[in-house]
């Protein structure tokens, strides 16, 4: 005989909450992504006027204008697309329709285009008293400055600070800014949805690129606010450690890192490279001070070794170091693969935004790819508001929705 067992899986954390996400490019995407991943539906709403998320059309040199960019791939995989006409009265009318049914707003429209489209969070809450309303704005509510991830770079710091001391002041090659931006959202909005169980009242919570941007300097502020130290670029050094964040070149022509946090972690390097620890390099202090006779003291023993081998001798004496991978590198590292979703045919969907394990709690299974202009429009307008077709088709024949 055989016997089957049918386990019931535990539903997912956001299972049977809807989101609706009124945002573009990179910060408010990547939120909506990260609920949906929790098990919320997420419903993007875009623009029929620009022709939706911009970063649709943000291709790569030589990447096909057939389907959507690698950049849209990036914070929109599992979700529900449809386009509307919000400066149409009957394009309002359907926005308002999804956020009586909704259970999160996610929006990052510039400043006072909200008010003028009639999807401020004082007139929603008249329809939904129960929404998360979240948004992101670039300086703060009522600031009329549009937030830009280059800008808020420059202008919180952090261009400035990185670089190499020869060098102009380095823009980072990601838009850290948005993704800063985007985490605070997440935590408000996982919040603000604990408080509505307990309370059965919804939120307005917001969050700007600037705020987000300078909470993360860390040592770098407190290094200025309480000792005065105006940062300046170093390359990949650290200002209060040595050797830390230091680039090496091993004997095969591999770059390696070196993370030395403590004295004893530097004893173990200099045994690791038949070196003995120099009265004038014992403890951290010492090492800032003379940074440059430090990196070079190690150098040369380091460009003798192997880096597969260095990395090995390191990691048995617990000195923290690792290759400068290249990003096919890091797509090849086992710990890695867990967030690249794929189809069962391994078609490549996207990038978990969730890094985090939940045990007992699945994340989305296998997440659809990123959605294709308005490609979930009839969908959404039959299944959740209950649209018939003919009411669908003069939808679109007024070019009030685009099916």
């Amino acid at each position: 005989l055989q016997f089957l067992y049918f386990i019931e899986m535990p539903p997912q954390l956001m299972h049977g909450m809807r989101v609706l996400e009124l945002a573009s490019v990179l910060a408010g995407p990547s939120v909506g992504q990260y609920l949906g991943e929790l098990g919320a539906e997420v419903i993007k709403v875009e623009n029929m006027g620009t022709g939706g998320d911009v970063t649709r059309t943000w291709l790569l040199e030589g990447e096909s204008k057939e389907h959507c960019s690698a950049y849209f791939y990036a914070a929109n995989m599992g979700k529900k697309s449809i386009a509307i006409n919000a400066k149409a009265e009957a394009g309002r009318r359907i926005m308002h329709q999804l956020v009586k049914k909704s259970d999160v707003i996610l929006c990052s429209y510039k400043p006072s285009d909200a008010e003028k489209l009639q999807m401020d969070y004082a007139t929603l809450q008249n329809i939904n008293n129960k929404i998360v309303y979240a948004s992101i704005s670039g300086y703060g509510h009522g600031n009329p400055r549009a937030g830009y991830d280059a800008i808020i770079q420059a202008e919180s710091g952090f261009q400035y600070i990185n670089g190499t001391p020869d060098s102009l002041p380095t823009k980072l090659p990601v838009a850290v800014m948005d993704l800063l931006a985007a985490h605070q959202l997440k935590q408000a909005i996982l919040l603000s949805l604990w408080n509505r169980d307990k309370t059965g009242e919804g939120a307005e919570v917001s969050v700007s690129l600037i705020q987000a941007a300078v909470s993360a300097l860390a040592n770098q502020g407190t290094g200025y606010l309480k000792h005065g130290a105006n940062p300046q670029r170093m390359g990949s050094d650290h200002p209060s450690i040595c050797p830390y964040g230091s680039i090496f070149e091993t004997k095969d022509g591999k770059l390696v890192t070196l993370a030395v946090g403590s004295d004893k972690q530097f004893a173990s390097l200099c045994e690791v490279l038949s070196l003995p620890v120099p009265d004038e390099l014992r403890t951290n202090p010492q090492r800032v001070e003379r940074r440059e006779q430090c990196k070079e003291y190690v150098r040369g023993s380091i460009k003798g070794l192997v880096l597969k081998d260095l990395l090995s001798q390191l990691e048995a004496r617990s000195v923290p170091a690792g290759a400068v991978n290249t990003i096919p590198d890091v797509y090849k590292m086992p710990e890695v693969a867990p967030l690249v979703a794929r189809q069962p045919d391994g078609t490549f969907t996207g990038v978990y935004q969730s890094a985090v394990e939940y045990r007992g709690y699945p994340l989305q299974g296998v997440p659809q790819p990123p959605p294709e202009y308005s490609q979930h429009a009839r969908d959404i307008l039959s299944r959740v508001l209950g649209y018939g077709d003919p009411e669908i088709d003069e939808l679109v024949g007024a070019k009030v929705v685009a099916a």
